[in-house]
């Protein structure tokens, strides 16, 4: 875990138009979080901008930051690092970090698409709770559960390539083209879909 100083001040180390990093210096990932997310908003991408975070932990609930942007009218992308907890289904030391997925999409009828997943059966939050043990932090799916391994994998790589040491935070966030979820609800006939409340 890293040391977090509550007198931290997040930072934006670079600054390009499709491009930015962040340093936490050892703030919360909650707070290097909302100063990104703030940024993109005062300043959005034309047309995309893909934001690192280093030293960015923990981050929690990722669907909350992405729902922000998209209300704002952007879609946006967003995954994190975390100690590496998920084992390969067959058994073996931890090798990914339940490493969440957030997806959000901005909807002209009222609300965003807003998909929210760990690669977890369950997050560490819950063994902190003490709702489930550490024997349940597998991957999700379980006979399929290589799938999300793989997944946890490749977000994990994908961070740590563009991060560097440490924990971190890769967001994409860009102008969309078209409005597709309106179209998307209409098809689902009233099932509830990613992030409707």
């Amino acid at each position: 875990m890293p040391d977090l100083d509550p007198a931290a001040e997040p930072q934006r180390v670079i600054s390009e138009p499709g491009y930015e990093r962040w340093d936490g210096n050892g703030a919360l990932g909650y707070l290097t979080l909302a100063r990104v997310v703030a940024a993109q908003l005062a300043d959005p991408p034309a047309p995309a901008r893909v934001v690192v975070a280093s030293n960015c932990f923990p981050t929690g609930f990722l669907g909350y930051w992405v729902r922000c942007l998209a209300k704002a009218g952007l879609v946006a992308v967003l995954t994190a690092t975390s100690p590496r907890r998920l084992a390969h289904p067959d058994g073996g030391p931890p090798l990914a970090g339940t490493n969440p997925l957030a997806i959000a999409v901005p909807s002209s009828d009222g609300g965003p698409l807003v998909a929210d997943v760990s690669m977890g059966k369950i997050t560490y939050g819950d063994v902190i709770r003490g709702v489930a043990s550490d024997e349940d932090l597998v991957p999700f799916g379980g006979d399929q559960a290589y799938k999300a391994f793989a997944l946890a994998v490749g977000l994990h790589m994908l961070v740590d390539s563009l991060v560097g040491e440490g924990y971190g935070a890769v967001l994409v966030v860009a102008r969309p083209e078209a409005d597709p979820v309106p179209a998307l609800r209409a098809l689902a006939l009233g099932v509830r879909l990613p992030g409707d409340r």
